[in-house]
């Protein structure tokens, strides 16, 4: 949620600036702004409503704004409607100091009263400009030193921030802080450059630093230095990003969402070989031993959106490998219901970017009351990876597409892997169980591939249906999982009404809701359910719904209650939400593009809510 960038060097730095953040633009916004300085001259401030391409308009393409140290940012309305007046970057009243923020100030009303106090005018309606104000403030009353300024005040703040500063004083600087928002800074042979998200740096470096909560840097042509809340110098390990420039383009597709979609088999294929060793798993990178998953008596899966999905599906497994409860939680509710956690037990928390700020919290909370902490991530560095006691990455690579597809496959796979990984301790499955399902986990490849191989079809059905009104999604078991982010991958990019329910619960009052034409996707993978769910289809077909049936090859006798059949390869029944995902990913897609949407940046929706 926001962007932002930071150029200091000795190019030009609109043009980069505006490079990185359309690199940004996946992560929602709604304005955009550039400050650069040119020497010791004032920070030219250029701000415009909505798409990037107005900003890029107004600057040339940054060929107009002349200087080498400048900061952009995408903003996400929070406080303040959407308008070039709210956007940012924000200034104090004598331009002294120009920044921009991703984070939310809870308590700027407060701080806004202490400055009016102290005869500070305010132009906007955002906390950040109140952020802003209140460094000048202290910058003035504290010898003029930008890190002594930014530490009193953030003293003072209470909330979550990235900032990107510059002094009117300092040319050619630009000094960050961080606390719970994303930041990553890059380092360069003859400056440095900052963003919110590593695609935004990816074209110019891989060499990284990760600012961590409660620090502040200092970039400069000569270098980068850190500072903790003291403001003593602190030293930092320069780190690599494995990714590439060339893996954060499109490739040749008209969508990232359809490039990620093909991406899956690599990556599911990449995060399963990172763990398994002599055809075994091995979770030494984890940090993770048989010992410890013995030990465990429960287990809690926190996560949000789509994580919270695969969750729902490491609930089915693990319990039916293991024997061991699994609780899911939404992040966002975690902290709210109190839990009562008890001991040997591991909180799981899942997320892509590792900076969801619920899924962050909820991980914290885990932390204070003792329980080890086990984070599924994808962004390396990033602070879920820092601050939980154990991480596993998925290998994912960059995914830009706001709607997930190949994050969500890899983690699956690491909820797989750990669900064998505490079966064989626990001794719940033998050798030979254990074979099988490693054996079933590396064919699933070359099936998502086979199942690619297919997606006309459903390219004509979507076409057909893009003009649906609702949309309903059902299923048993694990199968009720899959239809769960089927349903959301549908609704978040088509803007169709779609629901997922489990198949039982139809008579409950979902029923009456079918209408003449309603679409009902039934989702039938697991064969013991099967028929169950069979029926329920036959109950909304009576009731006037268009039927699309979703199940494993040899279940042709489907074609008898549906209108229109998809297939997937038989693999493991639990690990049938890999392969089932696929057509309903495509479904989405393809009802979005047939409707003319933003595929890849879908209305009101970020890629990281890094804020609450």
């Amino acid at each position: 949620m926001c962007g932002i960038v930071g150029y200091v060097g000795k190019e030009q730095a609109a043009p980069v600036l505006l490079d990185g953040l359309t690199k940004l633009e996946y992560r929602g916004y709604d304005s955009a702004g550039i400050a650069v300085r040119d020497g010791d001259k004032d920070a030219v401030v250029v701000k415009a409503k909505g798409r990037l391409a107005a900003l890029k308009e107004k600057t040339d393409n940054g060929k107009t704004v002349v200087g080498t140290c400048g900061i952009g940012h995408t903003r996400w309305a929070t406080h303040g409607a959407p308008s070039e007046l709210n956007a940012h970057p924000h200034c104090s009243d004598d331009h002294n100091v120009v920044g921009v923020h991703n984070g939310i100030i809870e308590n700027f009303q407060e701080l806004k009263a202490k400055l009016l106090s102290h005869d500070y005018k305010f132009y906007s309606d955002t906390d950040t400009e109140v952020a802003i104000k209140l460094i000048d403030y202290y910058y003035k009353k504290y010898e003029h030193t930008p890190v002594d300024a930014i530490n009193h005040a953030l003293v003072r703040i209470r909330g979550s921030y990235a900032l990107a500063i510059m002094f009117k004083d300092y040319p050619g600087e630009i000094y960050v802080a961080r606390k719970d928002s994303p930041m990553i800074i890059g380092a360069l042979d003859d400056g440095a450059i900052l963003g919110s998200d590593v695609p935004a740096i990816l074209k110019y470096t891989r060499k990284v630093y990760y600012i961590g909560n409660l620090e502040l840097g200092r970039l400069t042509t000569d270098g980068i230095t850190f500072y903790n809340l003291d403001g003593d110098v602190i030293e930092k390990e320069l780190k690599t990003v494995e990714w590439d420039a060339e893996a954060a383009e499109k490739g040749g597709f008209e969508h990232f969402m359809m490039k990620e979609i093909y991406e899956q088999p690599k990556a599911v294929k990449d995060t399963y070989s990172a763990y398994i060793n002599d055809g075994k798993i091995d979770l030494s990178a984890v940090k993770i031993d048989a010992d410890f998953l013995k030990s465990l008596e429960r287990i809690y899966v926190v996560a949000c959106g789509s994580a919270y999905h695969v969750g729902v599906v490491g609930k089915y497994v693990i319990e039916e490998l293991t024997g061991v409860p699994v609780e899911i939680d939404l992040a966002s509710e975690f902290r709210y219901r109190n839990p009562r956690l008890v001991k040997n037990s591991v909180v799981i928390v899942i997320s892509q970017s590792g900076e969801t700020a619920d899924s962050l919290a909820a991980l914290r909370l885990a932390k204070d009351m003792g329980i080890p902490t086990l984070g599924i991530v994808n962004v390396v560095g990033s602070s879920i990876a820092r601050e939980a006691d154990h991480v596993m990455y998925t290998y994912a690579g960059p995914e830009i597409a706001v709607a997930t597809t190949k994050a969500y496959s890899c983690q699956l796979i690491a909820i797989y892997l750990l669900s064998i990984a505490l079966a064989k301790s626990k001794e719940t499955i033998d050798e030979a169980r254990e074979k099988s399902l490693l054996e079933a986990i590396e064919n699933l490849p070359k099936q998502i591939e086979k199942i690619l191989d297919d997606k006309e079809r459903i390219q004509w059905f979507a076409a057909k249906y893009a003009n649906a009104h609702d949309i309903f999604f059902i299923g048993r078991g694990i199968d009720y999982a899959i239809c769960l982010e089927g349903s959301l991958k549908m609704k978040e990019i088509s803007y169709i009404h779609s629901e997922a329910y489990a198949a039982g619960e139809l008579k409950h009052g979902t029923i009456s809701l079918i209408d003449q034409g309603t679409l009902v996707v039934g989702v039938m993978t697991q064969e013991e359910l099967f028929e169950k769910t069979r029926s329920n289809m036959v109950e909304v077909k009576a009731r006037g719904a268009y039927l699309m049936g979703l199940t494993t090859y040899g279940n042709y006798n489907i074609e008898d209650t549906v209108e229109f059949s998809v297939y997937v390869p038989k693999t493991e029944e639990l690990f049938s939400t890999s392969l089932a995902i696929i057509p309903l990913q495509l479904l989405g897609y393809y009802v979005s593009v047939s409707k003319g949407l933003d595929v890849d940046k879908p209305r009101n929706l970020a890629k990281s809510v890094t804020v609450e």
